[in-house]
């Protein structure tokens, strides 16, 4: 195998995994996954290593999905799959954190054996139960959990299992048209490697993957073995569900690898704002890799030198049956906690703390609680965004999601799938921190229903209460707010109804800024 082919060959892995991808968001019936890009997919040796990753999608789906994978060669050896065999799950032990995430891996067969998989992950937008948001008391309020198991065997769609999956959520039509669609982008990754093992008959692809893995790790560890060894701790206090929460993390590096520990943090929450551990690595590792080693392929390999633990029964290792829907609006404010440890080993690579959780509220009818039964069904999960923290010499990016990486929905789809109006949608002016480099601005968003009827808002907010802190002398952003128009303040999480005539406000928090205002060139 020579370097050249090498090349070629992993590129060719590269654009396999972000077609997979883009199949993905063609074919999603879900808006925000058709919209947004919340979604993951990849392509897996037959041990469960993740060799590539599509650009696309959002690291919370791929990381944790990187280690889905091996759960689902546990529950189905490779010796019992077969051509045709599609496994799902959307357990949040399993899979990638909350039930509306769906997980599904497709096994790839050439000459009667299984060379490789691919895996998909997508938010579904409806799993039933209590919906979407933060209000439950434990994992059983939030929807249908589904075991690892065969959506398609041997080719045969499970009917049972659609029958029950139809049975239990408010779409059903958007429900199954997500799984077929995860069906498919597998199959347009399955074609495309087929295809590659044609034109490369002289690479065997357990070898390509072992190359794959150990050049990325080798790389991985050659950057890390170039910081300074030690200790260094980091906390920040978040707003939490009914009281604020403290995450406090210590990241350790030795001998090239990066050890983050979270023990000090808060214990488990009675609401649906936890995390499991999967979601919790997946964000801290994520951050790890965003500024050291960012040029190395995201892999099996790569991640393998940053090992994760939190406590127990802390809010970032929940056990089941915790209540783990929103567990986004904690776990993606994690970056900021590692990135406070980095910042005192590199800190010229460093940004300051962000808005960091994306604004995604779920808009629906009032139900019979409106007074007007014929008002239409309707929900929606539009996202909205902060502003990312101040950079080394650059100013944060405004609206924009940072650790996420998901899309703003537009108004126009927003308004033609809900019977609600978006009247205002504009960056929010100085809400970032000033400093030598400013922090990226936030938003204001003005919706009301068409009718003046009244609906529900499921908010999963932070950064209402503890904004973004400022870096090295830079102004802290500013915070968050949720409130009607009358003036009526709302909490940033919870279910609650925006009455009639009223009209719903959100202001999204800005970014920290960096370094002293009086170092900021004017022109």
């Amino acid at each position: 195998m020579n370097q050249i082919t090498l090349g070629i060959a992993w590129n060719r892995l590269l654009a396999i995994v972000e077609e997979q991808a883009q199949v993905l968001m063609r074919t999603a019936f879900s808006t925000v996954v058709r919209e947004a890009g919340d979604l993951s997919a990849g392509i897996f040796d037959t041990r469960g290593r993740m060799l590539a990753q599509a650009v696309t999608g959002t690291p919370g789906h791929v990381n944790s999905m990187a280690e889905s994978v091996k759960r689902f060669l546990t529950e189905y050896p490779l010796n019992i799959l077969m051509p045709g065999d599609v496994l799902l799950t959307n357990d949040p032990w399993d899979g990638t954190g909350h039930l509306n995430d769906f997980t599904v891996v497709t096994p790839v067969f050439s000459d009667g054996a299984c060379i490789a998989l691919f895996a998909s992950t997508s938010h579904i937008a409806d799993v039933g139960g209590r919906g979407f948001g933060a209000d439950a008391r434990d994992v059983h309020e939030e929807g249908l959990c589904i075991p690892i198991t065969y959506l398609f065997r041997a080719g045969v769609r499970d009917e049972t299992l659609l029958r029950i999956i139809q049975a239990n959520v408010r779409d059903p039509v958007v429900a199954e048209g997500d799984l077929y669609s995860l069906t498919t982008c597998n199959d347009s990754g399955a074609v495309g490697l087929r295809r590659m093992l044609v034109d490369f008959p002289e690479i065997p692809f357990d070898q390509l993957a072992d190359h794959i893995i150990e050049t990325s790790r080798t790389a991985m560890r050659a950057e890390v073995s170039a910081l300074p060894e030690g200790t260094w701790r980091y906390q920040m206090m978040i707003d939490g569900y009914d009281q604020p929460l403290l995450l406090t993390g210590s990241l350790t590096i030795s001998e090239g690898s990066i050890h983050i520990d979270f023990a000090g943090s808060a214990p488990s929450s009675p609401w649906g704002i936890n995390v499991p551990i999967a979601y919790t690595t997946a964000y801290a590792a994520f951050a790890v890799r965003c500024v050291i080693g960012n040029h190395i392929p995201n892999n099996a390999g790569s991640l393998e030198g940053i090992t994760v633990v939190a406590p127990e029964g802390s809010v970032l290792n929940a056990q089941r049956p915790r209540s783990v829907s929103a567990r986004h609006a904690v776990g993606q404010m994690l970056p900021d906690v590692v990135l406070g440890c980095l910042a005192q080993v590199i800190p010229d690579r460093v940004p300051a703390e962000g808005a960091s959780c994306i604004w995604n509220p779920v808009f629906m009818d009032a139900g019979e609680t409106g007074g007007n039964p014929r008002v239409e069904r309707f929900v929606i999960n539009p996202i909205f965004n902060g502003g990312t923290g101040a950079r080394p010499g650059l100013d944060g990016l405004s609206a924009t999601a940072f650790p996420s990486g998901v899309r703003s929905t537009s108004t126009e789809v927003n308004e033609v799938t809900s019977p609600l109006v978006i009247w205002r949608k504009e960056l929010k002016p100085h809400s970032g921190g000033e400093g030598e480099y400013r922090g990226g601005d936030g938003q204001v968003i003005e919706v009301t229903h068409r009718e003046g009827a009244a609906f529900r808002v499921s908010k999963m907010f932070d950064r209402v209460h503890h904004p973004a802190r400022g870096r090295e002398g830079g102004g802290d952003g500013q915070p968050g707010r949720v409130y009607l128009s009358s003036g009526t303040t709302l909490r940033g999480k919870g279910n609650e109804l925006v009455p009639a005539g009223e009209t719903l406000v959100l202001e999204t928090p800005g970014g920290g800024g960096l370094g002293p205002v009086s170092s900021r060139l004017r022109s």
